[in-house]
């Protein structure tokens, strides 16, 4: 397989559950600086033009951080990456789900503005919006999203994976993390996964 990344973006959640599932895999990486995404010949892979995309063996291509999570999940069922009960299954989707609707649009306005608005002074607007919309954000997981050490309890699911991303730029949006204890304790929590400290060494974090 090979995984087509950007440093510091939310394809970084496939990168770490690839390595905690195990599978053997490439990662491509795709220049955000030079807007390498919005031309071919990525966009005849990913016509969304947008990071991650998960190339199979077979030469099938997945996007979506939420769809390309649940298939590593499938795929590496002995690494335990989705839970057992659907219940607590769906539980860890709400949290994935959230995280795309809601925290990564709320993120997003601080430099996409222009996928919203046109005029220089709206993108000024959504820019200074985000470090409050980022903190109720962050205070909605931090109240409803943990269930234990991780999102679903003492072990780790692919939401941790695409939580850990997301709440990696609240630093840089503004957000002093420090007022969030659980959210505090599970990035140092994730830190410290093999995982997680290989990408750090390879610069992708």
């Amino acid at each position: 397989m090979k995984l087509y990344y950007a440093n510091g973006t939310i394809s970084i959640a496939v990168a770490i559950a690839l390595l905690e599932a195990d599978l053997p895999h490439e990662r491509v990486g795709v220049d955000f600086a030079t807007a390498e995404q919005t031309r071919q010949p990525y966009l005849d892979l990913n016509p969304k033009g947008r990071v991650p995309a998960l190339v199979l063996d077979d030469g099938t291509f997945l996007t979506e951080t939420g769809a390309i999570l649940d298939y590593v999940a499938a795929i590496a069922p002995g690494a335990g990456l989705v839970p057992e009960t659907p219940v607590e299954a769906a539980h860890m989707r709400a949290v994935m789900y959230y995280l795309a609707s809601t925290m990564h649009v709320a993120h997003a306005h601080k430099m996409r503005g222009a996928r919203w608005a046109d005029r220089a002074e709206s993108h000024a607007d959504m820019t200074a919006k985000v470090p409050q919309t980022m903190a109720t954000c962050a205070a909605y997981i931090e109240t409803q999203a943990f269930r234990g050490d991780f999102v679903c309890g003492d072990t780790l699911t692919v939401a941790d994976a695409y939580l850990f991303v997301v709440c990696n730029w609240l630093g840089g949006d503004g957000v002093d993390v420090s007022q969030f204890p659980r959210i505090a304790a599970f990035m140092d929590r994730m830190a410290a996964r093999p995982s997680v400290a290989s990408l750090k060494a390879d610069g992708l974090i």
